[in-house]
């Protein structure tokens, strides 16, 4: 299970990183689209075709961000409390309180701009909660009685 848990939290930090390159992407396609004299309105974004094909990294960064990013942090969560990773269950739990304040900053977001910002810190401190949940897993679990630094 410590393996599991290891994978997952490493997984959740990918996708955290698979969510910046979608985000960009579609920004970056974008920016060339309106710059060609394209305009980028509520029809387009209602529209059942492609405007540009960068596009796909508005949807990718949709489904990760709704879809596979909590699910993979709500099974971390689960898998800790099997792990036995000292600390696993904390910051299983604190990788998904922040994705779960992703989820909100993100959608808020299209009312509140502003929050873009907060999108985007609150991103990179999920990334590096993730990073911290695998490597507590890289660690063998400390055996009662065995001095640090002995092998079991």
């Amino acid at each position: 299970m410590r393996t599991v848990y290891k994978v997952l939290a490493y997984a959740i930090a990918v996708e955290v990183a698979v969510q910046a390159m979608a985000i960009v992407l579609a920004v970056a396609g974008l920016g060339k689209w309106v710059s060609a004299g394209n305009v980028f309105d509520k029809s387009v974004m209602e529209s059942d075709q492609f405007a540009f094909p960068e596009v796909i990294g508005i949807i990718v960064h949709g489904l990760n961000g709704g879809v596979v990013i909590p699910a993979l942090a709500l099974i971390l969560l689960v898998v800790s409390f099997f792990a036995r990773v000292p600390g696993g269950v904390k910051v299983a739990a604190l990788v998904l309180a922040l994705v779960a304040a992703q989820a909100m900053l993100g959608y808020a977001g299209h009312d509140l701009p502003m929050l873009g910002a907060l999108h985007g810190l609150n991103a990179m401190v999920l990334f590096t909660a993730a990073l911290a949940a695998g490597r507590r897993a890289r660690r063998p679990a400390a055996v009662a009685g065995t001095p640090a630094g002995t092998a079991v």
